[in-house]
């Protein structure tokens, strides 16, 4: 075998469609864009939601109430059985522990600590939330919490 024998593997490749290239092709003439129209025109694609210029149901529909996401507060959530395969004994968990061993990304609020798994080390929280049940299995490991907020 040399390098002009190589050929892609059957059906693995497909031939590009050649719109508007005589009716021979079968897409000549309209092109596959039907007749007339918005959308047989060149940038005729319309928004989503777009009702022909008719008012859109969403802006006829009135507008109630108040939606507190944008200003709610955000906790990245780590779980005990996390903290016990990445930490010593003796080592403080806080926010920029967990970034370097790659617990949480850094990006929201704050952090909350969740009991889920065990834990088995004497360990340092320094978190803005921890749940008691967490609390409660860090204490009996002999650990201590200092919340932040």
């Amino acid at each position: 075998m040399k390098l002009h024998d190589l050929r892609p593997a059957l059906g693995s490749t497909k031939t590009r469609k050649r719109v508007g290239r005589g009716s021979g092709s079968g897409l000549g003439t309209t092109a596959g864009k039907g007749h007339k129209g918005q959308k047989a025109r060149s940038g005729g694609q319309t928004k989503p939601g777009f009702e022909g210029g008719q008012m859109p149901l969403t802006r006829r529909l009135p507008k109630r109430g108040f939606n507190n996401k944008m200003f709610a507060t955000v906790y990245e959530i780590v779980n005990l059985y996390q903290i016990e395969e990445k930490f010593n004994n003796g080592d403080v968990v806080n926010r920029d522990s967990l970034m370097e061993k790659g617990l949480i990304k850094g990006n929201k609020d704050g952090v909350k600590v969740l009991a889920v798994g065990d834990l088995t080390k004497k360990l340092t929280f320094e978190v803005d939330k921890i749940s008691s049940a967490a609390e409660e299995k860090i204490k009996t490991a002999g650990g201590e919490v200092k919340k932040l907020g």
